[in-house]
Order: structure tokens, then C-alpha cells, then sequence
């Protein structure tokens, strides 16, 4: 019994890690729209370290993340990272506008006219689990580097986790001795 019991166990767990998409990726071009109708590509900040959080505007874990991301920014933004955030509940742009006026990130915050867009980015379907926050983080070369699992990732939503990684991927490179 013991041994069907582990076995269940390990698979559901490799089950969770295929679902995972390789790492690290290019990151796709994808268009932000913010409330105001500005539009934002994704790339126009290569170069930056970006975290980008897939959120709910009325999602309580979603807004404290906004809040952590504000606090990053001030920390780390004059060494190159950006956190950009879209939303992905309906009707968006009318939730937008409500979050902002009441959280007041520090960085944009959009959303896809598309939820396909949002499952393609995350490489999730309709018919999967997940929760939100998502976060990906992208590197200065436009690589995906690191993503929540589909429930989520302690790593990447620890506030002192991200604050590493963050500085990590600042970092200037290390040039190693021949």
C-alpha cells in the first residue's frame, strides 16, 4: 500500500513538472494596454530585468504582490528592473483604472484584450489549475529565466527570494579565470 502510495505521489509530481515550460525561453513580444490607451511592448524594455505578474485586481495575494514589487522597484529600479503587471480578470480596463486609483503601484500596470494571449504566454490551457499571482521573470536578453508553477512558487513569492534573484540577475556578469 505504501509503495501504490508513493508511486501516485511521484507521479503526480513529475505530472507538475512537465507541465512547467522549458527554462529559459525567449520571452514572446506581447502588447500591454493600460486604461489611458497607451500601448506597451514588451520589448521596449529589454535590456531591464523585468518581473511580469499575471494578476486579478480584486485578488488580495495579487495586490500584496503589487505592493512587494513597488517596494523592489525603489529598491532596485536605478540598477535596471522593471515590474510591469497585467490583469486578467473582465471587464479589465474599467478594474485597472480601480486598482490604480486605490493600490498605486510604482510601474504599469495593463492588460491583454485576449485571455488566450495570457494562457499561450503562461503555456497553460483554459482547462488547467492555476492561481494567481503568475509571476515571470525575464532577463536583461529577453529570456525567460524563471516562472511560477502553475500553483504558484514559494521562491519567486518570498519577498526576500525575489529580492535575490532580482540582484543576481543585475549583477554585473563574473568573469571567470582562465
Amino acid at each position: 500500500m505504501r509503495t501504490l502510495a508513493l508511486f501516485l505521489a511521484l507521479s503526480i509530481a513529475s505530472l507538475s513538472l512537465l507541465a512547467q515550460p522549458p527554462m529559459p525561453r525567449k520571452a514572446p513580444e506581447i502588447t500591454i494596454l493600460e486604461p489611458s490607451g497607451k500601448q506597451t511592448l514588451l520589448s521596449s524594455f529589454k535590456g531591464k530585468v523585468v518581473v511580469l505578474a499575471f494578476i486579478m485586481t480584486t485578488c488580495p495575494h495579487c495586490q500584496a504582490e503589487c505592493g512587494v514589487l513597488s517596494k523592489l522597484q525603489s529598491e532596485l529600479g536605478s540598477k535596471g528592473f522593471q515590474p510591469l503587471a497585467i490583469a486578467i480578470n473582465d471587464p479589465t480596463g474599467p478594474l485597472v483604472t480601480g486598482f490604480m486609483q486605490t493600490f498605486h503601484p510604482s510601474f504599469p500596470v495593463g492588460y491583454l484584450p485576449e485571455r488566450q494571449t495570457v494562457l499561450d504566454y503562461l503555456h497553460v490551457s483554459d482547462n488547467d489549475r492555476w492561481v494567481v499571482p503568475q509571476l515571470v521573470v525575464i532577463d536583461r536578453k529577453g529570456m525567460i529565466v524563471a516562472q511560477s508553477a502553475p500553483q504558484g512558487s514559494e521562491e519567486l513569492q518570498n519577498e526576500d527570494k525575489m529580492r535575490k534573484l532580482l540582484i543576481d540577475l543585475l549583477s554585473p556578469p563574473k568573469i571567470g579565470k582562465s
